[in-house]
């Protein structure tokens, strides 16, 4: 029994994988996730992960071949997978069936099949398994749906989105044996996006896939459009790139205004609202904030508290099947069905947590997808 005012001692994470989102935004997140901490790292570049585990004060250094028998050692409780997408899958359920509890980087995997496997780990062995969707934590895109869902706008009717990303040649988002691909790395935003703002799931997509014959695309499609049919008829559309300036925004439209936010996928830099109603616009501005934090102090409180995480695996298993469908659309030239999974918990207000912007740390042999060190 805990004696009243005893304080739960952090839950303790292994991050796996020391590239560019785990130092850029992971690591720094744990100085304002005050019941997390970071006691290991799993990484193949013992130089590269002694230096930044000085940098942080982390006293464990396992390599992949190690992996398993830390997991088991009881050092921790929580593994972060911030591995490539096409290692989530296998390092997600080998921690789930060490005992340890699961939050996964999104994409959740590459295939809807590698999604079940992670979904079946996590309730066989009663470990948590989180996916993590920072957005679903984060106010502008919190405050939308509230928006949206007290009918400012109307009946939310068309959503559009712009994506876009310039990746140089080498990155992990080129290569399409680690599970690259515009769609996978941020056409799921835009995917989510419609998902959470019209509150239900699409029944059918349609999707054209282009190469400019830039050959670091060979891999992979540079750029995608797609369609995304709701009941109702409602429609929701995209286009991602990985070959032109960085860019981000959606509109949702309703039968007495929209809605468009700017920037909205962005884990740095200010957000913006443009409400239009009736004719009348109305502007928002949310700040910068750290929203890897929110991440892992909500993990954190589902493990303590014994409750399932929202966003959880059928969360990322819905975004992995419209994924899977759209590229297949691409290569069949033919509007794909989709089955939609049963969701009940979506995204509202009450996730919101608001935490300071972190200062940009010393990289470590990392590189942004835009080659920026």
């Amino acid at each position: 029994m805990f004696g009243f005012g005893k304080k739960e001692p952090p839950v303790r994470f292994a991050v796996v994988g020391l590239g560019h989102i785990a130092q850029i935004a992971i690591l720094p997140a744990f100085k304002h996730a005050k019941d997390c901490e970071v006691t290991a790292f799993v990484s193949d570049d013992p130089d590269k992960a002694r230096e930044v585990a000085g940098m942080y004060g982390v006293d464990h250094i396992v390599p992949y071949e190690e992996y398993d028998k830390f997991l088991a050692s009881g050092e921790v409780d929580a593994a972060y997978i911030a591995l490539p997408n096409s290692m989530h899958c296998e390092y997600t359920v080998r921690a789930l069936k060490s005992g340890v509890h699961g939050l996964c980087e999104k994409p959740m995997a590459v295939t809807a099949q590698e999604c079940e496997e992670m979904i079946a780990a996590a309730r066989q062995t009663g470990k948590k398994l989180m996916i993590a969707y920072r957005l679903h934590f984060e106010e502008s895109n919190l405050k939308a749906i509230e928006i949206i869902r007290a009918g400012k706008i109307g009946e939310p009717r068309v959503f559009t989105s712009t994506f876009t990303l310039p990746v140089v040649e080498g990155n992990i988002r080129v290569k399409g044996e680690l599970g690259g691909g515009t769609l996978y790395d941020i056409g799921i935003y835009c995917i989510n996006a419609a998902r959470y703002l019209f509150q239900d799931e699409p029944i059918e997509v349609l999707a054209a896939s282009f190469n400019g014959g830039d050959p670091k695309f060979a891999d992979i499609d540079e750029a995608t459009s797609a369609i995304l049919r709701f009941p109702g008829d409602r429609t929701a559309s995209f286009t991602t790139s990985f070959g032109v300036v960085d860019f981000g925004a959606y509109v949702i439209a309703g039968r007495k205004g929209y809605l468009r936010a700017d920037q909205a996928y962005n884990y740095v830099g200010t957000i913006k609202h443009t409400l239009m109603v009736d004719g009348k616009a109305t502007e928002e501005e949310f700040k910068s904030r750290d929203q890897f934090a929110a991440v892992l102090t909500e993990f954190a409180a589902c493990i303590r508290e014994d409750r399932e995480p929202e966003p959880n695996g059928v969360e990322g298993l819905a975004d992995v099947r419209i994924i899977e469908a759209l590229y297949r659309s691409a290569m069949e030239r033919r509007p794909i069905p989709l089955e939609p999974v049963r969701k009940s918990d979506r995204p509202d207000m009450g996730q919101e947590k608001h935490f300071p912007p972190v200062k940009k740390p010393k990289l470590v042999e990392v590189e942004s997808a835009s080659g920026e060190k």
